[in-house]
């Protein structure tokens, strides 16, 4: 029998999602353990509501479909804030990290592939069928292995292709917001880290207990960062279409990204002395709601039912992928990245982006900074590497396999 699917407009999704976002706020609150274990709010949040939707799913027999246009936009406001706070200066210092953790993410690509392949032909499955359990889900998330599973269902006749790649990554998502927090606490306090310079601005998010004056953010601050943001997201949508144009295929968050970064520095180069927009604690508040709210309701969306349709191969398969993701952060990423505050950060923040995405990432080392002080460098350096080279790495692994 067929759920009856009731469709929630643009408006009830992006309103729903904000008060999704203000449970978890209030939940976290309440409850000192997902503090302590450094759970980002919107997730407390998303993934109650998904549960609430799963039961609605399997005892009313209802399925809510989400518009989420609203959503998808607040992933470009974010980006185009992450562009806004890197300075040149932070790019070229940040090149060493940027090659390592690129080194590190094709070789957890590589293994997240043995992985699922293995678990693939354990269950019956065709070899081919373990990027679907593998980096294509995981790494790759939704939109990738929703963008793969025909290709792996032409390789090999698999029916349901879409829905196995879908399930993983729902899965996958969900373990990258629980896993990322965890691991930093056991990095930093199991080490006493502290940042290297904890009177940097923070560049998303507002610190748990800021010393600095609430004044510093008023309504001329929150209007000079939007106007900002606009115009780097305007730009943004001109260099996506030449980028597209010139037969390239690019989230729309990339070249806002881009532009960001190009009128951030233009503007300090050509302006010096005007009012200040990058680590400003007001792009710091905006760049958090909108990756919260952009992060509740991709949360509260989540088709949990998709994963137990799948039963014993997606518990056994996905525990291995979890099992390996936190082993690697903690004994291999974290040491090669310094063994320091930043590199616990990164820890975090890849323990999200291996198991699922980079907006889960950024919010498990937002959660984080938010506790233990600021590390900037970590918030441009994992976007441009998931930005940036993911995907076309990501891509020639999953093609060799699937044409293996």
């Amino acid at each position: 029998m067929t759920a009856e699917a009731i469709q929630i407009s643009n408006l009830l999704t992006t309103t729903l999602g904000f008060a999704v976002y203000l449970i978890g706020a209030e939940i976290n609150a309440r409850v000192a353990a997902l503090r302590q274990f450094n759970i980002p709010e919107p997730v407390t949040g998303g993934l109650l509501a998904s549960g609430f939707l799963l039961l609605a799913y399997l005892v009313f027999d209802v399925q809510l479909n989400f518009a989420l246009e609203g959503r998808d936009f607040l992933l470009v406001v974010f980006f185009a804030g992450i562009g806004l706070n890197a300075r040149f200066s932070d790019l070229i210092s940040g090149g060493k990290p940027l090659f390592l953790l690129l080194i590190l993410t094709l070789a957890t690509i590589i293994v997240q592939n043995v992985i699922g392949a293995a678990g693939a032909v354990t269950f019956g499955y065709p070899l081919q069928a373990g990027v679907l359990f593998g980096s294509a889900a995981l790494i790759g998330g939704h939109g990738t292995a929703i963008a793969w599973a025909p290709e792996v269902a032409n390789a090999t006749g698999l029916a349901g292709a879409t829905e196995l790649g879908v399930a993983v990554a729902t899965l996958g998502l969900v373990l990258a917001a629980l896993v990322g927090g965890p691991v930093a606490r056991i990095l930093i306090e199991g080490r006493g880290l502290t940042p290297a310079r904890p009177d940097e601005e923070h560049t998303v998010g507002v610190p748990d207990s800021p010393d600095e004056p609430a004044s510093r953010i008023d309504h001329l601050t929150i209007m000079r960062v939007l106007l900002y943001l606009n115009i780097a997201i305007i730009f943004g949508y001109m260099l996506g279409e030449a980028i597209t144009a010139a037969g390239l295929k690019l989230p729309l968050f990339v070249p806002c990204l881009i532009m960001g970064i190009v009128i951030a520095n233009l503007r300090d180069l050509l302006f010096p002395k005007a009012p200040p927009v990058a680590r400003t604690p007001s792009l710091a508040l905006i760049s958090e709601f909108s990756l919260g709210a952009f992060l509740a309701m991709s949360l509260m969306s989540l088709q949990l039912w998709t994963i137990a349709e799948l039963g014993l191969a997606i518990v056994v398969i996905m525990a291995a992928q979890t099992l390996f993701a936190v082993a690697f952060v903690l004994w291999v990423l974290f040491p090669i990245m310094g063994g320091n505050y930043r590199a616990a950060v990164l820890a975090a923040g890849f323990g999200g982006f291996a198991l699922g995405a980079t907006p889960t990432a950024i919010a498990n080392m937002t959660a984080v900074t938010k506790r233990y002080g600021p590390s900037p460098i970590a918030f441009i350096v994992l976007p441009l590497v998931s930005a940036f080279f993911v995907d076309i790495a990501n891509a020639i692994v999953i093609q060799t396999i699937v044409s293996f």
